[in-house]
C-alpha cells in the first residue's frame, strides 16, 4: 500500500528517523555492537547482556509518546518508537539499527486445519487470554482430518515495493533494506491449536502409532518449508542484528554473512515445546525428540526453549540437538544444574527472569530482585550469560522501574566471570 502521509504526519516521522539515525551511529551503540559481537563469539570476559522484551508491554509506553493523526502515520510512527524506546527510556542493550529491515516470510498451515480461538478481554478491550477450539478430539476417530500443510513463501515483489516506497520518503535518512530473521518451527505448539493438551498426552498413549505418524508429517512439512525458503533465494544472513526468537539476536561468527545464495543450514533457527512440559523426560524423548532433531537438522545453529523446564530433557534430548547455541533458562528452570551443564561450552545461558519483578506494582522490589537476580549469576559462573526479560504485559506506566531493573541487573552481573 503506497505511504501517504499528511504535512504534519511526515515532518514527525522524519524527525523520528533522524532520531533513530543519530542513535544508531552514535559512540555508545557502536561500542554496544561491539560487545554484542564478542558475547556471540564467547569470548572470555565479555559481559552478560540484558535485554527488555517492549512488544508485550507497548501498549503502557508508546500511545503516550505519539503524535501522528492519521492510521498509516501512527502504525509508522509506532514502528520508529518500538525501536527506539528503550535506548532512550531503559538503557538496556537492545541495538538500534541504521536502518528498517524488510524480510521475505515463510510459513505453513498445520494439517491444513484452520485454528479458531475464543478470546477473553477486559472492560478495556486488553486480552486477558484466549482459548482453542478443539478440532481432534479422538485422534484415532480424527486422524483422516489432518493433511497435508500448505505452505506459502512470501511475493518478493511485494518485499521490494515496500522497500522503494519506504525509501522514497525515508532514504536520505533511514534507508530501508532487505534483511534475515531465524527461523522458527514448533510443532507441539501446532498441535495443541487443533487439539486439547490432555488429549495430546492421552494419544500418546492410546495411540501411540498415530501420535508418531501425526508427528511425523508435520516434521516433513516444516524440513519441505525450510528446503523452499532455500531454494527460492529469500533467505539472509543471521549473524549480527538479526532477531532470534525468544528476544535475542543473532551475532555469531559461526556462520557466513557474505554468501550469494542462503540456504536453512546457513542460518539461525528455533525450536520449543512448552505444551509437553507435563510429560516424562522419556516420553519427551520417544515422541517429541526424534521429530525436532530432524527440523534441527536444517539450521545452522540452533536456539532452543521457551518457558519449558529444559533442565528435565536436558540429558537425553535437548543437549544432542546439532549445532545448539542457545539454551532458555525459563523461571521454572533448575538454574544450577543447567548452569553446570553449560559452563564452559559455547552454547548461551539464556535466562528468562521471573515477569513479576516489574510486571506486577507500580514500584520496584529492589530486594527481592537483588536475590533473583544474584541466584542467577551465581548459578551461571563459568556461563555465557544473557538475561531476556519477557512476558511482561503491564508495567502501570511506570517506565522508571524497567530502568532501574536494568541497572541491578548490570549490578549484579558485576560478581559474574
Amino acid at each position: 500500500m503506497p505511504i501517504i502521509l499528511s504535512e504534519k504526519d511526515k515532518s514527525r516521522l522524519l524527525h523520528l528517523a533522524e532520531k533513530q539515525a543519530k542513535i544508531a551511529s552514535s559512540p555508545k551503540m557502536q561500542k554496544l555492537i561491539k560487545e554484542w559481537e564478542a558475547h556471540g563469539r564467547f569470548e572470555k570476559g565479555s559481559r552478560p547482556m540484558v535485554l527488555i522484551e517492549l512488544g508485550t508491554f507497548a501498549s503502557d509506553i508508546i500511545p503516550q509518546l505519539m503524535e501522528c493523526e492519521s492510521e498509516q502515520g501512527r502504525s509508522i510512527e509506532w514502528g520508529f518508537l518500538s525501536r527506539i524506546v528503550n535506548h532512550e527510556l531503559f538503557d538496556d542493550d537492545t541495538i538500534v539499527a541504521p536502518y528498517v529491515g524488510f524480510s521475505y516470510s515463510g510459513w505453513l498451515s498445520p494439517f491444513d486445519i484452520p485454528v479458531e480461538t475464543v478470546r477473553a478481554e477486559n472492560k478495556d478491550g486488553d486480552r486477558l487470554g484466549h482459548h482453542f477450539i478443539s478440532k481432534i478430539v479422538d485422534l484415532e476417530e480424527d486422524f483422516h482430518k489432518l493433511k497435508k500443510s500448505p505452505i506459502y513463501v512470501g511475493d518478493p515483489t511485494s518485499t521490494e515495493n515496500a522497500i522503494n516506497e519506504w525509501n522514497e520518503i525515508f532514504g536520505d535518512i533511514l534507508p530501508a533494506k532487505r534483511t534475515g530473521g531465524a527461523l522458527y518451527a514448533c510443532p507441539t505448539q501446532a498441535i495443541v491449536h487443533i487439539m486439547d493438551m490432555e488429549d495430546m498426552f492421552t494419544a500418546m498413549c492410546d495411540y501411540p502409532d498415530l501420535f508418531h505418524k501425526m508427528m511425523d508429517m508435520l516434521t516433513d512439512d516444516y524440513v519441505e518449508l525450510n528446503k523452499k525458503l532455500s531454494d527460492s533465494g529469500v533467505l539472509r544472513s543471521t549473524t549480527s542484528f538479526e532477531p532470534v526468537a525468544q528476544g535475542t539476536y543473532a551475532f555469531t561468527d559461526k556462520l557466513h554473512s557474505d554468501l550469494e545464495k542462503y540456504t536453512s543450514n546457513d542460518i539461525w533457527g528455533f525450536l520449543d515445546s512448552q505444551e509437553t512440559q507435563g510429560i516424562s523426560p522419556a516420553m519427551f524423548n520417544e515422541f517429541i525428540f526424534p521429530y525436532y532433531k530432524k527440523i534441527a537438522d536444517t539450521y545452522g545453529l540452533l536456539s532452543y526453549g521457551c518457558c519449558e523446564a529444559v533442565d528435565l530433557i536436558w540429558e537425553d534430548s535437548v543437549s544432542k540437538l546439532p549445532n545448539l547455541s542457545k539454551v532458555s533458562i525459563s523461571p521454572w528452570c533448575n538454574e544450577k544444574y543447567m548452569g553446570e551443564q553449560l559452563a564452559g561450552k559455547e552454547i548461551m545461558y539464556l535466562r528468562k527472569p521471573s515477569p513479576n519483578l516489574i510486571g506486577v506494582g507500580s514500584e520496584l522490589d529492589e530486594d527481592a530482585t537483588r536475590k533473583h537476580i544474584s541466584a542467577t549469576v551465581e548459578a551461571a559462573q563459568g556461563c555465557t550469560l544473557e538475561f531476556v526479560q519477557r512476558d511482561v504485559y503491564k508495567i502501570n506506566n511506570t517506565y522508571h522501574k524497567v530502568r532501574r531493573y536494568v541497572e541491578i541487573i548490570r549490578e549484579c552481573c558485576e560478581k559474574h566471570r
